[in-house]
C-alpha cells in the first residue's frame, strides 16, 4: 500500500481505501476499517490512517443505498441527472406540470427502492421493510435536494436521508413559479414590451425544461423496467440452478448407496467363493484320501 507523490496518484489512496470501507457490510465494517487504517499507519500514513479509523459504520439502510449506487453505476447517473431536471423543473412548472412528474418520481423511486434489495441481499444482509422505507426516503431526498444528491454520489452516507417536505409533496405549485400577468388594456396588449418578452422566453424554457424532465423521467422508468426484467430472469436462472443442485445432490446420495449395497454384494459373494473354494478343497482331499487309502 504506497503512495506516490501526489495525493490519489497511488494504487491505494486514502480515497479509494474509504471507497473500500464503505462498500463493506455493516457486519464487516468495523474490523475492515481497522485493517485498513492499520496497514496505512504501518506504512507510515499516519493522516491516512486517521481519516479511514474516524469512518462511522453506516446503517443498513444507507449501506444498501452505497451499494445501489456502486452496482448501478449508468443506472445511478440516470437518476441524478433526473433529479437535476426536477429540481430546475419545480423551481418553474405550475402544479400540474409538478403533479405529472411527481407521479413518475413516485414510480422509479418505487423500483429503485427495491432494486436495492438485490444487491444487499446477494451480500447476505436482506432488508426489511423498514430498512427498504428508508432507502426510498433517501432516494428521495436525491431527486428533492442537491446536497442530498452530492451525498449520495459521494458513496459513503452513514445515515438514511429524508427529502424536504415541500418538494415531497410534489402538488402545489413553488412560490417562485412564474405567475399569469394580469389582463391588461388593449393599448397596451398591441405593443410587445421588454416584459412580455422575458415571460415569453421564461415559458419557452419552461416548456424546454418539462419536456426534459419528461423524457428524463420516460427513460429512466423504460430503464428501470427492463433491470426488473432482467433481474427477474436473474431470479428465475438462480433458483433452476438451485433445483438442479438439489437434483444433483438427491442423485449423488443414491449412487453413493447403491454403491455401498453393491460393494456390500460383491464382499458377500467374494467371501462366498472363498467357502466354496475351502469346501471344495477339502472334498478333493476327502476323495484323494477315500481313493487312495494308506496301507
Amino acid at each position: 500500500m504506497q503512495r506516490k507523490n501526489a495525493r490519489g496518484s497511488g494504487e491505494h489512496d486514502v480515497e479509494g481505501l474509504l471507497d473500500k470501507v464503505y462498500a463493506t457490510a455493516p457486519s464487516d465494517f468495523v474490523s475492515r476499517r481497522e485493517e485498513l487504517a492499520a496497514e496505512a499507519k504501518a506504512n507510515g500514513l499516519v493522516e491516512d490512517a486517521r481519516l479511514i479509523h474516524a469512518a462511522r459504520r453506516p446503517a443498513l439502510a444507507a449501506w444498501a443505498a452505497n451499494l445501489l449506487l456502486r452496482s448501478q453505476p449508468a443506472e445511478s447517473r440516470r437518476f441524478l441527472e433526473l433529479g437535476r431536471a426536477l429540481r430546475e423543473a419545480y423551481r418553474i412548472l405550475d402544479a400540474d406540470g409538478i403533479k405529472e412528474l411527481s407521479e413518475q418520481r413516485s414510480s422509479i423511486v418505487s423500483a429503485l427502492s427495491r432494486q436495492a434489495a438485490a444487491p444487499a441481499r446477494e451480500a447476505g444482509h436482506r432488508l426489511s421493510d423498514a430498512a427498504q422505507q428508508d432507502v426510498a426516503s433517501t432516494l428521495r431526498a436525491v431527486l428533492a435536494d442537491q446536497d442530498a444528491a452530492d451525498r449520495w454520489a459521494a458513496g459513503r452516507l452513514e445515515r438514511a436521508l429524508t427529502p424536504p417536505a415541500d418538494f415531497a409533496a410534489g402538488t402545489a405549485a413553488p412560490a417562485d413559479a412564474p405567475q399569469k400577468p394580469a389582463r391588461a388594456p388593449t393599448a397596451q396588449r398591441l405593443s410587445r414590451t421588454p416584459a412580455k418578452d422575458e415571460l415569453a422566453e421564461r415559458r419557452r424554457q419552461r416548456q424546454k425544461q418539462l419536456a426534459q424532465a419528461r423524457k428524463g423521467a420516460t427513460t429512466a422508468d423504460q430503464q428501470l423496467r427492463r433491470q426488473r426484467a432482467e433481474q427477474a430472469d436473474a431470479d428465475a436462472s438462480l433458483q433452476q440452478a438451485r433445483d438442479l443442485r438439489d437434483q444433483a445432490r438427491e442423485e449423488y446420495q443414491r449412487a453413493e448407496h447403491d454403491q455401498q449395497e453393491a460393494e456390500e454384494r460383491c464382499q458377500a459373494a467374494a467371501d462366498f467363493v472363498t467357502r466354496a473354494e475351502r469346501a471344495a478343497q477339502e472334498a478333493r482331499q476327502e476323495v484323494q484320501c477315500l481313493t487312495n487309502p494308506a496301507r
